[in-house]
């Protein structure tokens, strides 16, 4: 099996989107409703969002197999103009197609 990206690298970047998500949840509660008294409707103590370790292995080989495809595919498009490196602008002439695809 080819080399995956590490799970717990993988699990530590989803609780950094998952806390700065909560925290803009949590400021928009404040924002929208700035005339309630504190206690009053306000949400239990929220629980930390957690991934098992399957969903973040299966996540770490998603995220393999979607990285190698768009270097796979931004050479062919490299090889096609004749360059012998993959730019930036390889990448965006693929990046629409192979968002579709996954």
């Amino acid at each position: 099996m080819e080399t995956s990206f590490d799970s717990d690298l993988i699990g530590e970047i989803f609780k950094r989107i998952w806390r700065r998500r909560a925290a803009e949840r949590e400021r928009n509660e404040v924002t929208e409703a700035p005339d309630t008294e504190v206690g009053v409707g306000t949400p239990k103590k929220s629980r930390p969002t957690l991934a098992n370790a399957k969903a973040l292995k299966l996540s770490s080989e998603l995220l393999r197999l979607f990285v190698t495809e768009a270097v796979q595919r931004a050479a062919m498009i490299a090889e096609a103009e004749g360059a012998s490196t993959i730019e930036a602008t390889h990448l965006e002439r693929i990046l629409p197609q192979l968002l579709l695809d996954f």
